[in-house]
C-alpha cells in the first residue's frame, strides 16, 4: 500500500482528551508521527491512514484559488478538525536547509528548557528523553512584580512551576500565608480536586513560570507515573496541612456540609489525624456510613454500594450533609481494614479526573 506524505494541523478542538489546537501530525514514508509526548489515538490514526492511502484531495481549487480541505476525527466523546498544512518534501535544496535549520533551532530551545527542568527536584526521576518530551508540553510565562498569577475563585486550569523569581500566597485579607521560589509548584490542588482556587498568588519579583494546561497535565500523569505519584502526594500533604486546624473539632464530633468541606478533604482529615468513629453521609435520598479505626477505613456503605466502591462514590459528592461521631462499638472495632487508605484516595481522585475528561 502506498502512503502520501503530508503535514496536518489541528484547527479546531472540542473536548478531545488528548490533542490541542495548533498541534501537528506528520506522515513521512508511511510513518505517522503525532504531537510529541502524546499517546496515540487509534481513531485518529485510522482516519489519517485512510486519508493518506486513498485518492482523497488534500486541497481543492475553486476559480483558480487553492483551498485546504477540512477533515474531522470524532470517534470518542471529543472531536477535532484538522487540515492539510504542507507536503513533507521541499522543492529546493535551499528550502530543505531552511527547514532543517528551523527544526534544529526549535530542538535547541526545547533542549535548553529541558535543562532548566533537570534542576528542579520533582523532575529528577525522569530520563533525558522524558524531559525533552515534557518540555514540548510546557509553555513559558513571564510575570512582572506585583502580577496576580492566580486569584481566589479562579477556575484552576493550569499547573505552574517557578523557574525563577518568587511568589506570595495571600488570603482574602491580603495576609501572606507563604512564599515560594524556584522549583515550587502550585495550581495542582485545583487541577486534581476540581475545586476553584482558594488563595491569591502574587509575583513579588520578576518571575518566570512554566505552565501546563489541564489537558496536558492529565496526559503527563499517564505518560510519567512517577510524577503522578508526586502530585497526588503533594495534594494529600497540603490537604493535611489545611485540615490540622479542624482536627480538634473531630474530637467532640463534627457536623457540616460537603459544599464547605469537600469529601477528599474530610476523609483525609479523618485519616491523617488517626480518628476512630462513624461518618454518616446524606446526599438527597442517598445515604451511607463510613467507619474508621485509627484513621483507616474499616467499613463503608453508600447508595447501594459497599467497601471501596462506596468510598469512591462518597468522594464524588459535591453536596450533602455529614456527621462524624467519635468512637466505635466493640463489634465495629472488629472490622478489618479495607485496603490502604492512601492508595484508595489516589485511585478515587484518578477516577474523578477521568470522569471530567
Amino acid at each position: 500500500m502506498q502512503f502520501r506524505n503530508g503535514v496536518f494541523i489541528i484547527t479546531e478542538e472540542r473536548h478531545c482528551p488528548l490533542y490541542n489546537m495548533g498541534e501537528e501530525i506528520y506522515v513521512d514514508g508511511g510513518v505517522m508521527r503525532l504531537p510529541a509526548a502524546k499517546s496515540t489515538c487509534l481513531t485518529l490514526a485510522q482516519d489519517i491512514i485512510k486519508l493518506v492511502s486513498e485518492d482523497m484531495a488534500y486541497e481543492s481549487y475553486l476559480q483558480g484559488t487553492k483551498k485546504k480541505s477540512k477533515f474531522e476525527c470524532g470517534g470518542c466523546g471529543g472531536r477535532i478538525s484538522f487540515e492539510f498544512k504542507q507536503e513533507k518534501e521541499f522543492a529546493t535544496v535551499q528550502m530543505k536547509l531552511l527547514a532543517a535549520a528551523q527544526r534544529k533551532e526549535k530542538l535547541k530551545d526545547i533542549s535548553q528548557f529541558a535543562s532548566l527542568l533537570r534542576g528542579i527536584q520533582i523532575f529528577q526521576p525522569l530520563s533525558d528523553e522524558d524531559l525533552l518530551d515534557l518540555a514540548t508540553l510546557l509553555q513559558i510565562e513571564k510575570c512582572p512584580w506585583g502580577f496576580p498569577v492566580l486569584q481566589k475563585g479562579d477556575v484552576g486550569d493550569h499547573l505552574y512551576i517557578i523557574l525563577s523569581g518568587r511568589v506570595e500566597v495571600m488570603d482574602e485579607d491580603g495576609v501572606t500565608l507563604a512564599d515560594m521560589g524556584k522549583g515550587a509548584v502550585f495550581g495542582e490542588m485545583s487541577l486534581l480536586s476540581g475545586e476553584t482556587v482558594t488563595t491569591t498568588i502574587m509575583a513579588t519579583e520578576p518571575t518566570e513560570l512554566a505552565t501546563l494546561s489541564k489537558k496536558n497535565f492529565r496526559h503527563m500523569q499517564v505518560r510519567f507515573p512517577a510524577l503522578q505519584v508526586f502530585f497526588y502526594k503533594l495534594l494529600v500533604g497540603r490537604i493535611t496541612t489545611i485540615n490540622q486546624q479542624r482536627a480538634e473539632e473531630l474530637s467532640s464530633g463534627m457536623v457540616g456540609q460537603l459544599a464547605d468541606i469537600p469529601p477528599i478533604e474530610l476523609l483525609q482529615m479523618i485519616n491523617s489525624n488517626q480518628k476512630t468513629g462513624s461518618l454518616k453521609i446524606e446526599a438527597g435520598k442517598r445515604k451511607g456510613q463510613l467507619l474508621f479505626n485509627e484513621g483507616e477505613l474499616v467499613y463503608a456503605i453508600f447508595d447501594g454500594k459497599d467497601a471501596q466502591e462506596a468510598f469512591y462514590a462518597v468522594l464524588s459528592l459535591k453536596n450533602g450533609r455529614f456527621k462524624f461521631v467519635q468512637g466505635l462499638s466493640p463489634q465495629d472495632m472488629r472490622h478489618k481494614v479495607i485496603g490502604g487508605f492512601m492508595g484508595m484516595l489516589m485511585e478515587g481522585m484518578k477516577r474523578l479526573d477521568d470522569q471530567e475528561t
